[in-house]
């Protein structure tokens, strides 16, 4: 098939999303399928050979993050531009109601249209004012994904309707096969903690696990903890909590895809003390795969994630006293850790993104069946018997 992919979020500044629909369209072409990637990046931004960059994004507050977006006339003839050059059999949009590049080619659009969904959040002040530019738009859309539970309750609390649930995908064996970094690899005496995470977003947690480090290093005085991420703060925020014990706190930066695989392979534990808005996690997947032992908080979707605390350990969300003391805990029971690590490396196959890829085909599939569906017979209802089926197919009864 010729597919095109929209993502709303700048490639100038990469997250979630972004890897996201990097690692499905590579997925995809390694299937022998026509992609083309259609996104918001600088000129000078370096790009894989399938994206077409839509020119600069603004950040705009969002959802407790800083999303970069691009939107106005100069944007939408660019996507008009693209979609006529790309006669997609199938139009894959990320976010379609972000005031993004996908709302554009949303408006824009004539064929069978997926739209995959990422947000989870209780309440949603930006997805209400959206809502109006998109409402007869979303009609559009022939069938919907959600990458987890807690983003397709987000769709049908403030849009309506329904979605089928594809988790995000990982390359789960790039993770099990990475070697161990020297650098990072901890002993008995000396066990290594990673996070990774945009420092200066609140929601990711760091004040939360600078907030066990003293209680943890009280137990576990060579204990160190490797924090990679983006962010000016994290130092600071570090001498501030911890004073002259700091130092057990270590700040790598942002790290390559690489050297993430080698920390996450080389360390005791990986801690994932995000606070809210998460609707996957798809960093407790990857250190899942390299082996490290996951403790995260207990939001609803790492709790999933992590099958309800059999592949990993939870602790109460926001709650610096309760990760140090499980923290300590874990870090004392390496028969419990070893556990916990054997039923996470069999939970990751899930998310492989050979698995993911043939659930998005199927939709995909089901997209086109629906705008072939013959004379007389009513696509909608064609889309929602497949979607049936789909869903449950996977195991999914709601």
């Amino acid at each position: 098939m010729r597919v095109g992919i929209v993502c709303p979020y700048s490639f100038d500044v990469p997250g979630g999303v972004q890897f996201h629909v990097r690692d499905l369209a590579e997925a995809l072409i390694g299937r022998g399928h026509d992609v083309s990637v259609l996104a918001p990046a600088d000129e000078d931004t370096p790009v894989p050979p399938y994206l077409t960059a839509a020119g600069r994004a603004v950040p705009v507050r969002y959802n407790g993050s800083v999303a970069r977006l691009t939107f106005g006339p100069v944007t939408a003839a660019r996507t008009r531009k693209w979609l006529q050059a790309g006669q997609f059999d199938v139009l894959h949009l990320h976010e379609p109601v972000t005031p993004s590049l996908s709302m554009l080619a949303l408006w824009i659009a004539d064929g069978p249209v997926v739209a995959t969904f990422h947000t989870s959040t209780e309440r949603s002040r930006s997805m209400q004012l959206a809502f109006p530019l998109v409402r007869q738009s979303l009609e559009k859309i022939s069938a919907r994904i959600a990458v987890s539970e807690d983003a397709r309750r987000t769709l049908v609390d403030h849009l309506g309707g329904d979605a089928v649930v594809i988790p995000n995908g990982v390359y789960v064996d790039a993770f099990a096969n990475a070697q161990p970094d020297p650098r990072w690899t901890g002993t008995p005496q000396a066990p290594t903690i990673a996070f990774l995470g945009r420092l200066d977003e609140h929601r990711k947690g760091l004040p939360v696990l600078l907030g066990a480090v003293g209680e943890v290093l009280d137990h576990v005085p060579g204990a160190r903890f490797l924090v990679a991420g983006r962010g000016e703060s994290g130092a600071a925020q570090a001498a501030e909590v911890l004073g002259e014990r700091a130092g057990a706190v270590e700040f790598l930066g942002g790290v390559s895809d690489e050297d993430k695989a080698a920390l996450l392979a080389s360390v005791d534990v990986y801690v994932a003390p995000q606070t809210g808005g998460e609707s996957f996690g798809i960093v407790l997947v990857e250190a899942m795969s390299a082996g490290a032992a996951v403790v995260a908080s207990d939001l609803g979707a790492f709790s999933r994630v992590l099958d309800d605390g059999a592949a990993g350990v939870l602790f109460r969300t926001g709650d610096s006293a309760d990760l140090a003391r499980t923290l300590v805990e874990v870090l004392a029971a390496p028969a419990r850790r070893a556990q916990v690590v054997a039923h996470a490396s069999s939970v990751v196959r899930r998310y492989d993104w050979s698995a993911v890829t043939d659930q998005v085909l199927a939709v995909y599939e089901m997209a086109v069946a629906g705008r072939d569906a013959p004379v007389g017979e009513d696509p909608s209802s064609l889309r929602g018997a497949r979607l049936l089926e789909l869903r449950r197919g996977r195991g999914e009864t709601r």
